[in-house]
Formats: structure tokens, sequence, C-alpha cells
């Protein structure tokens, strides 16, 4: 076979509108997009727009996994004058991980964290017990927005709520962390505390992580969600249809 110019191969992707460098990811869903499905979706986007009772307020909760500290060989080097950035150690020493558990108040933006050491349904319930503590005793119906992992649902946890029944779950559909609005805070967090990893031990992490959630409680905001906007993304979301 002869050889192709790259001209060649530029006018023939061209022609044909193609970009084989780009790339998006996407996921197929294990489960079908049914009626099920939908009516889940609709059922949540109504608890984050509706109007909500005095006695109410709607938290949606997750886990930020796997946080490690990092610490660096060398200490971080500091910003200077003429455009030179923070320099950071390229190596780096291991020093376990925490995991933050958070939930973030879908209409004031005020945002409840801990962190520990592991995350299994004790944990769970450890933050659980926090958010009853937390929560002032007039607000008898705490809705929890949160996944379908087994470290939500399990027989301790379930035992636990039938002891605290101002708590009522909703869990989002399989692979739709789009859904639980925490997921846009954790993005925060990642961008704004933890994008670069240089803390010099956990307790240090944890303590710089509270700060963050502190700080950003003095200027809290919820996140601006709508009926119409949700409809957008699930337009442009693949569907697969039950057999």
């Amino acid at each position: 076979m002869g050889a192709i110019s790259a001209e060649t191969v530029r006018r023939i992707l061209g022609s044909h509108q193609l970009k084989p460098w780009r790339t998006h990811m996407w996921l197929n869903p294990k489960k079908p997009r049914d009626e099920a499905f939908y009516t889940c979706i609709a059922e949540l986007i109504a608890l984050y727009t509706r109007p909500l009772a005095r006695h109410e307020v709607v938290l949606s909760m997750d886990e930020k996994t796997s946080l490690q500290p990092r610490p660096r060989l060398h200490p971080t080097k500091p910003a200077k004058s003429d455009n030179v950035p923070n320099r950071v150690e390229h190596e780096y020493k291991r020093d376990g991980a925490l995991h933050l558990f958070a939930a973030f108040d879908t209409r004031t933006g005020q945002v409840y964290g801990q962190c520990y050491r592991r995350k299994r349904q004790q944990e769970f319930i450890s933050f659980l017990e926090y958010l009853d503590h937390a929560i002032p005793s007039r607000i008898t119906c705490i809705h929890v927005v949160c996944d379908n992992v087994s470290v939500h649902h399990g027989q301790e946890v379930q035992t636990w709520l039938k002891r605290h029944p101002r708590f009522w779950f909703h869990f989002t559909p399989t692979h739709c962390s789009w859904m639980n609005q925490v997921e846009q805070w954790f993005s925060i967090l990642q961008r704004q505390r933890c994008r670069v990893a240089d803390f010099a031990s956990k307790e240090d992490m944890q303590a710089k992580i509270m700060q963050f959630i502190a700080e950003w409680n003095w200027q809290a905001h919820p996140f601006k969600w709508s009926t119409t906007s949700v409809t957008k993304v699930m337009a442009d979301a693949p569907t697969t249809k039950a057999a």
C-alpha cells in the first residue's frame, strides 16, 4: 500500500468532520433508563426545587474518599515576583489517607463535614449522629440524598434510622452522581484546597479541610438548580431502553 501524506489525512478527516484526537468520557448505563429511573429523577428534582416547610431541610450527602496528605520530601517554595509560581517538590512520602463525610444543605449552602480514617457503617452512623446533634430539634424532617452504596443502607444503618425517625433517605439512581449536589461542592474543595496534595500529616490535612469548611460556611451559598437545567442535562445523556 502506498504512502499517504499528512495533508491528505487532514483533508479526509476534515471532509468527514472527524477529530479522533479528542476524547469524551461516557458511561453506558448498567441499568435501563426506564420509567422508574425518570420517576426517581423527577422526585429528586422536586425535592431540590419545591418550597420547604419550616420543619424540613434537604441534605445532599456523600464521601470524598482516599484523601492523601502526601507530605513532600522538601519544603514547597512560595511564589515570587516575575511570574515565578509556587514550586512543589515532585517526590513525596505516603502517610495514609482520610475519608471526608460531608452533607450539603441544598437551600443555604451550609456544609457539615467530618473526617474519618475508614469508610464503614460505623463511621457513617457516627456522621449521622453528628448531624443529629448539629441540626436544631425544631427541624423534624431531614431529607438525605445519597447514592445507594451498601454503607448507606446496611443493617446497622437501618437500625439507627428506626431510632431516629426525622431522617428520611432518598437514593439517587445508579451512575447519577451528578444528581448529588455535594459532588459540586467536592469539586470546589478539590480545586481550591486539594489540587496539590502537600500536607504535613493526616492531622494537618484534616485541620485544613475543616478550616476550609468553616470559611465556606461564613459565605455559604446554594447552587442554582431548576427543572429546566436538569431537563437539558437529561436530553444530552445517553439512554438505554428497557427490553
